[in-house]
């Protein structure tokens, strides 16, 4: 009598699609952890590779950015900045406003960006958006040192610049905005793949979104000079975010634990979403790219 004998292969790997939409696998990401220092040294090494000044654009750019808003804002609409120093008042909102925007941006082409990779070798997609986050991160950090070196020379020279006990909170400010950013960027990432002009409208939509923004006014000029418009900053989430981090850094302008709140609730609802579409869009997307 002949046996049949089944035998069951063991797989160290199974790839198979998410039955989730709502599927965040830490266990997987922390496994390709390696991965995802690669991307992000990938990621700082060629932004500015072969170019004269390499890193010095991750200090130039607020810089001149700052020295722009004080001469058009601060000299010629003549915005009033209270006791800061104007330069350092805007200093403060781009180097804020400036992790948010560069996460939202870089995230956004993560399907698109990298297409061929995604088509050849698998690892967690998740991987791609989180990279930029970090990478951000350290160019954020760069640029921190930038202002805490223009703040230790005002406060020097007499200006009426201080910390206060909600600066503690400024971490939390970094990490909204890492998770605002990241969310976002995952939506615009899966939509992109379908809808094309939403690459094209994106930097003019960002740059819309910076004037709505608080970057370079107190909140309370909005609110005092057009109060007709003032709900387009106070629905913003990232008008508290800078306005916030202002008050944290300079002791200037308002404080809002409300505002505080309203910007974590729409961070999470963002976020949840973003991973929803971002996770769905992942199964297909090599088919429209």
């Amino acid at each position: 009598m002949n046996k049949t004998i089944k035998h069951k292969d063991e797989w160290l790997f199974e790839i198979t699609p998410k039955n989730k939409l709502l599927s965040f696998n830490f266990k997987e990401v922390w496994q390709y952890r390696d991965l995802l220092m690669l991307f992000v040294k990938r990621n700082v090494i060629t932004v500015y590779k072969q170019t004269i000044l390499g890193p010095l654009w991750y200090l130039i750019q607020p810089i001149f950015t700052a020295l722009t808003f004080t001469l058009i804002f601060n000299k010629v609409a003549n915005i009033d900045t209270g006791s800061v120093p104007p330069f350092l008042f805007n200093l403060a909102g781009i180097t804020t406003w400036n992790y948010f925007k560069n996460c939202l941006q870089s995230t956004s082409d993560t399907f698109a960006g990298n297409a061929g990779i995604f088509s050849k070798v698998y690892f967690p997609r998740m991987i791609m958006p989180l990279s930029s986050v970090i990478t951000n991160l350290i160019q954020f950090g760069i640029q921190l040192t930038i202002f805490i070196s223009f703040y230790g020379y005002y406060y020097a020279n007499g200006a009426a610049i201080s910390l206060n006990r909600y600066t503690l909170l400024f971490p939390i400010l970094i990490l909204l905005m890492g998770l605002m950013g990241l969310g976002l960027g995952m939506l615009i990432s899966s939509m992109v793949t379908k809808y094309r002009d939403l690459k094209y409208l994106l930097n003019f939509g960002v740059q819309l979104l910076m004037y709505i923004s608080a970057v370079m006014y107190p909140l309370a000029l909005m609110r005092e000079k057009l109060p007709k418009f003032a709900w387009l900053v106070e629905y913003n989430p990232m008008a508290y975010v800078i306005e916030s981090a202002r008050y944290m850094l300079l002791s200037d302008g308002s404080f809002s634990i409300n505002g505080l709140l309203y910007t974590v609730i729409v961070t999470i609802i963002v976020l949840f979403f973003g991973i929803i579409i971002f996770n769905k869009t992942e199964k297909n997307f090599i088919d429209t790219v």
